[in-house]
């Protein structure tokens, strides 16, 4: 089955950087599109940035510049580079398995999230 698994996520001061990692297992990996979401508390869950099987990426407005997704298929393993970091990216991460290469989804598999807090 499908098993994502996220690290790399702490507490970090405005304008530090931190590097999420997402393991993932249980299928072809380098077959997909990859992406993360994040949800802050009493928001909604927002689509971040997203990858291609051939390493095209897309990025919502609000991290464009600023945030950096890339992927490994010889470790099956996606990142997300986060530099400049602000107080609103405050919030849980989370590594998903996209249907497409759409920011937003559809979504088929979801890792348990990441905590990046930032003060």
């Amino acid at each position: 089955h499908v098993q994502l698994v996220e690290s790399g996520g702490g507490s970090v001061q405005a304008g530090g950087s931190l590097r999420l990692s997402c393991a993932a297992s249980g299928y072809t990996y380098s077959s997909y599109c990859m992406g993360w979401f994040r949800q802050a508390p009493g928001k909604e869950r927002e689509g971040v940035a997203a990858i291609d099987s051939d390493g095209s990426t897309s990025y919502a407005d609000s991290v464009k510049g600023l945030f950096t997704i890339s992927r490994d298929n010889a470790k099956n393993t996606l990142y997300l580079q986060l530099n400049s970091l602000k107080t609103e990216d405050t919030a849980m991460y989370y590594c998903t398995k996209l249907l497409g290469m759409v920011i937003t989804g559809p979504i088929s598999d979801w890792g348990q999230g990441t905590q990046v807090t930032v003060s």
